[in-house]
Parts: structure tokens; sequence; C-alpha cells
């Protein structure tokens, strides 16, 4: 959520702070500002607007000039969407500038503090809060007044502060949302998310939480929130600017579906044990000694991660016979849960960086548990907190609404439900038989996406829906999760996701014609149960469409995908509507990357 993007060095700052908020436009926001400076400069210049970026734009006069910069895309927490409401948030002088991300859970009593002392409140921010605190501190550093001032809030956040009496240098600090350092040649930038920095330079330093860093246009330091100097060594980020285009496609998200096929056959690229019918996954910092000493796996995720989890935990379940089962990191980390020292416990999250997630990682490295971390952004938060995991090399996902990295992250689960089982009781000839089905789900994808244009079709049927049930049974179930999250997301019709065997408990008070049913019926030992399914809903009038491995006689629809292991199955099951859910939202005229009140990457509770 929110965006930021800073800049310190020689060259003209506003085209490349406006160029960086464009790249985090992705990320949902509201609203839009900036302010800048110069070491030449009296003061600080900000303009802040209600709507897009290019509103923005069309705002910033044509004379504003400097080098040294903040700005941000904000996502509205505290106060409605406004001008005033808008980031940057500057003292009563002018003085101070402030771009926050996150939530200050004490903003209210500090504020009533500021008020009682005679300061005067502009917006309905909790972040104008930091702004007074930076500006009424004595300290004598740019650096101490921001260190004095994150350790009296409580909550979140990742600020980046410009002050006009310190005008060659930015200061930034980091909890619990996302910071990133890019390190350039006689300049430095700032962001929230690589997304911004690549066009630029792919050295970056992510800070961790508790830091802070004093970025100047030749040199940049990091130091924690008590001043003590921390090491920081820059990495290199394997994404390319263009990795952000939309390569000729219309939308991110139809780039994206289109994608997978490519993106599965990186996830599987130099895993692969042809001669011991495994995996070899060296990021898990797990042996084959402590593998077989796990009694269950516990797996955390929110939204599209937590339904990648559910399909995970049964391929674990099937392959290892390790019971398993997932959970959305948003409860879990609220209910006291027992930490079993014989469980692992593995989070995901795309972005690395899912508050709700993090949390739960760190309550439960504090437990002491083992956790292993499956996320796509290398360096991310989680990566560096668990102690081991896999990277799922799905590449950048700019559309708010995750598709490929969904995808790939249902195949690392298949990787690592692969490696535990080989390790316990799994075969060779089973080994062998699920890397062999591994291994066609590129070309299997490829034939799924070639269906589009039968798929768009289908689509315009049922755009007319109010609302819309999807059912499956055992494998089926998740991907009917999230199948109905995906329409939901991104066309705006409500969806409803339920097993196939509750339908009589319940759901089929809801059949009618007005009702179409989604059904995901794979061709496994489950098949007849699924037909029955469909015969209830048939009997009541329901409409149905069915995606499965052969035509379905009581289905008005049908969406034929190609047959892999029973195990495998649900990778490809879900990708047909990915392509339902987008081409609905595009009959019906959404803004498919960037869906209302939605953001890409949830960095507060």
């Amino acid at each position: 959520m929110c965006g930021i993007v800073g800049y310190i060095g020689r060259r003209e700052v506003a085209p490349l702070l406006l160029e960086g908020l464009q790249r985090l436009e992705y990320r949902g926001y509201d609203s839009a500002g900036i302010a800048l400076t110069s070491p030449k400069a009296t003061g600080l210049k900000t303009v802040k607007a209600k709507g897009r970026v290019r509103d923005l734009e069309a705002k910033v006069p044509a004379r504003f000039k400097g080098t040294t910069g903040i700005a941000h895309t904000r996502w509205a927490t505290h106060g409605a969407p406004s001008d005033v409401n808008a980031h940057p948030h500057l003292d009563a002088e002018g003085k101070v500038a402030v771009v926050h991300n996150g939530i200050i859970d004490n903003a209210g009593e500090l504020r009533r503090k500021l008020e009682a002392d005679g300061v005067e409140f502009l917006s309905e921010t909790d972040t104008e809060v930091l702004t007074h605190l930076i500006a009424r501190s004595q300290a004598e550093k740019l650096e101490d007044k921001v260190r004095e001032t994150v350790r009296i809030i409580e909550g979140t956040y990742g600020i980046a502060v410009l002050h006009a009496d310190f005008p060659d240098r930015i200061v930034v600090a980091r909890n619990g949302s996302p910071v990133v350092l890019g390190i350039g040649e006689k300049e430095m930038f700032v962001a929230s998310d690589i997304a911004a920095l690549v066009a630029h330079t792919r050295q970056i330093v992510t800070l961790d939480d508790g830091e802070m860093a004093t970025l100047k246009a030749d040199d940049f330091r990091t130091y924690t929130t008590e001043g003590t100097r921390t090491t920081a060594e820059p990495t290199t980020v394997e994404w390319e600017a263009a990795s952000y285009d939309m390569g000729g496609h219309d939308t991110y998200m139809h780039k994206e579906i289109h994608e997978q096929a490519e993106a599965v056959d990186r996830v599987l690229r130099g895993r692969i044990d042809d001669r011991f019918s495994t995996v070899r996954l060296g990021g898990l910092n797990l042996d084959a000694r402590e593998a077989r000493q796990i009694r269950r796996v516990k797996i955390l995720g929110c939204g599209t991660s937590y339904h990648a989890g559910m399909i995970g935990a049964q391929m674990i379940e099937e392959l290892a016979r390790i019971p398993a089962d997932a959970e959305p990191a948003s409860e879990f980390r609220y209910r006291n849960a027992v930490v079993d020292p014989d469980t692992l416990y593995v989070a995901v999250s795309q972005s690395g960086e899912t508050y709700d997630v993090l949390a739960a990682v760190q309550e439960l490295k504090r437990k002491g548990a083992r956790v292993l971390g499956v996320v796509n952004v290398v360096g991310s938060a989680i990566a560096r907190e668990a102690d081991g995991g896999m990277y799922v090399h799905a590449g950048p996902e700019v559309c708010v609404v995750s598709t490929k990295c969904f995808t790939n992250t249902t195949v690392a689960f298949a990787l690592l439900a692969l490696h535990l089982g080989r390790t316990r009781d799994l075969s060779v000839s089973d080994g062998k038989r699920i890397i062999e089905g591994l291994r066609r789900l590129p070309g299997q994808i490829s034939e799924i996406l070639d269906q589009e244009e039968d798929i768009r079709k289908l689509a315009l049927q049922y755009a007319e829906a109010r609302s819309m049930l999807f059912i499956g049974r055992v494998r089926g179930y998740p991907v009917a999760r999230e199948a109905s999250l995906k329409l939901k997301e991104v066309s705006y019709i409500h969806a409803e996701a339920y097993p196939a065997s509750e339908l009589k408990h319940g759901p089929l008070a809801l059949i009618e014609p007005a009702l179409p049913t989604v059904a995901i019926v794979p061709d496994d030992d489950l098949l007849e149960k699924n037909r029955a399914a469909l015969e209830e809903i048939k009997a009541r009038s329901g409409r149905i469409m069915a995606v499965a491995h052969r035509e379905q006689e009581k289905a008005d629809h049908t969406v034929v995908v190609p047959k892999n292991e029973d195990e495998l199955d649900p990778i490809l099951m879900g990708i047909p509507l990915q392509l339902l859910a987008y081409h609905t939202a595009l009959a019906l005229g959404r803004d498919i990357d960037k869906p209302r009140n939605l953001a890409k990457s949830v960095t507060v509770e």
C-alpha cells in the first residue's frame, strides 16, 4: 500500500520522482504529492493532488526545480482522499516534509498533546504528527530529530524526511513497512519498492525493522534507531526495468497471465534431481534428518497466498504423508496458537512484506519455531526473517490481482511436497511420476492459454450475473476459492466459494437461473461425486460452467484443461478462471490493473 520515492544527486528531481510514482501506481493509491529542495534553495517546494499521478503532474509548475526530493502515493487510512490529506506533510514553518507508509497507532494521543502545546493541524492524517514532532525536536542533527520521533511513536512506518536546514540529505527509517535504498553514481535513491528504482540502478540495500539511513549524493550510511552503525552491503537486483513494461499487452494482468508458462519453467529450472527422483532445495536449510523429524506443516498466508497454501497443504499431505493445513496469517497471529517444536511453519507472501504474515513470522521466531519463507521478492523482510525458504521466481508482478505469482507459488509447494516426500516414504517411481508431471506444466499452460478466445466469449455471457457460486471438492476447493477471489477483485461481481460436498447443507437454497455456478471437476477418484453435485444444481435450473478434463454433460459450458497427475491438476485448473475473471472485468469496463479499494502489497493491518 502507498508508495515512497526519493532522490538526491545532481539531476533535476521532479521528473525522476514522477516517473518513480508512475512505476508504483500498481500498489493502489488515491492521491499523490511531491516535495523538493536543493543546496542553494531557501526552503521546500511542495505540490499535492487528489487522484492519479497524472493529476499531480498536471499541477507541477514549469519552474519546479531542485536536486533533492521525496514523493508519495497515498492509500487513505486516516482521513478521506484529498489534496490536504495527501503526502508530503509539512510543519507550520514549511521546513520539514515527511512521506510515510504505515499506521501510527498512538497518533491520536500524540496529536492531542501537540494541540495542547498550540500546534494547529491541517490534515486528518496520522503522518502529520510525525512532521510536527520532528520540527519541534531540539536535537541539532536531522538524524537525531528523526530518531527521537520514531522512538516515541507506536505502529508501522516507512518514512522519508526532508528538512530545509539540511538540504544535503534525506533521512529514512523503517519499522514494518519496506524501505529500499538505490545506490547510484554520485546519486542515491530511496523507495518502498524496487520497481521505482530499477530504471536507474540495480544496486540496492533493504533496511531492516528498527533501522534508519542517511542518504547524501555521494554516500549513505545505515544505523539503528538507537544510533548504532550497521553494515549494509548492496545487492544486485535480478529484474530489469523492461520487466515492468506491458510488452504489447493492453494490461499488466493480461501480460502476466500469458507469462505463466515461462514463469513455471523458471521456478523448476535447476531444481530437479533426476538421479534420485527428487528436487534440490538448498535454500530450505533443512537436511534430511531434520525433514524426517517434522510431524506437522502449518502454512500461513493472506488472500491469494493463503489459497496457494491450501493447495500446498494438500500436496504435502498426499506426497509426504505429513499432516498439513493452511490458515490466514491475519487470524493466526491473534489467536495465541500453540507453537509445536515438531511443526514446520511456512510463510507465504508474494512481496515478502505482507504485514500480517511478517508479524506471524516474528511471533513464531520469538517462540522458537522453525519458519520457512515462500516469497517472490529477493531480500524481502520475510526472506530475511525466515530460517530458510524458496523464491518462486515469478518475476515482477505489477497488476494488483495476482496470477503468475499464485501459479508459481503452487508449483513451489509441489517441489516442497516432493522434497519432503522423498526424504520419507514416497517411492522413486512416484517421485519420477511427479517430476514428469511438473515438466509437462509449461506446455499444458500454453494449451490452456490458446483457448482464450473461447473463454472470452463465455465471459461475455456471464458478465451480466450479479453473483456467482464457485464449487469444488478436496483438490478443487482451493481452486474454487482462488477463482472466486479473482472474480471479486477485478470485476466487482459478488462471488462465493463453497465445497461441493456442502451444497446440501445450505447453498442449494441459492440456486436459480440468475446465479451461475462454476464447478471444478477434475478427472480423479471424486469425479462421480462432483457430477452428482452438477445434477443437484441442474435439477434446480441452475446454470453451470465446468472446468474439467472432459466435457461434462450436465454443464451448460465446459472448459477442458489438459490432464496432469492428480496431485498437480489444481495448478492448471485455476488458469482458465483467471482468464474468465479478466475478460469479465474487461466486458464491464473495470480498471483491471488497479481495482478499486485494493493495493498490491498490504503492509498495514
